[in-house]
């Protein structure tokens, strides 16, 4: 059975344009078919200091994969394109890649590996912002708020400025 899900892509390394249409050539081969993109937005580093800003975007997916499946593949996805997870750093740093499943239908996931809606999306403007533009009026399935209604109530005041809209030819 297919089901929309929502995944957030960052960047603050390297070519980001090229790393996220690399991320969605792999994202449509192997996780499923993505229909909507949000505009292109920086973003102030998040919970860390660092010079160069993130680029985000979301992506809206339908997929056939289970949720664990899923974010096994995009955390594949980001090893492929160069992430690297560094155990002895504590809390955030910069990437090449960063893929956050943030949405899985309107399904609620606690598992060891998995929490789904993201733990934490209602706290962050970065994402949030490009929520907005791809499903605005889809409710949190635990704080039964819209995406506008959870930006309007987000204590996060940090920078996220929009860069481009895709164009449909």
């Amino acid at each position: 059975m297919m089901e929309r899900c929502v995944v957030l892509f960052g960047s603050n390394m390297g070519d980001k344009e090229q790393i996220f249409m690399q991320a969605c050539l792999l994202i449509n081969n192997r996780c499923g078919t993505i229909f909507d993109l949000s505009a292109a937005y920086e973003s102030e580093p998040w919970g860390f200091e660092a010079e160069e800003w993130f680029l985000n975007r979301a992506i809206v997916l339908e997929t056939e994969l289970a949720p664990e499946p899923l974010l096994k593949e995009l955390l594949d996805i980001e090893k492929e394109l160069g992430r690297v997870r560094h155990p002895e750093v504590e809390g955030y740093c910069s990437r090449t890649v960063d893929l956050d499943l943030l949405y899985y239908g309107d399904r609620v996931v606690l598992t060891p590996m998995l929490t789904i809606p993201h733990p934490r999306l209602h706290l962050r403007r970065f994402a949030l912002v490009p929520l907005c533009d791809v499903i605005p009026d889809f409710r949190h399935p635990v704080f039964q708020l819209t995406q506008v209604e959870l930006l309007q109530r987000c204590p996060d005041g940090s920078v996220v400025r929009e860069l481009y809209v895709e164009k449909e030819d």
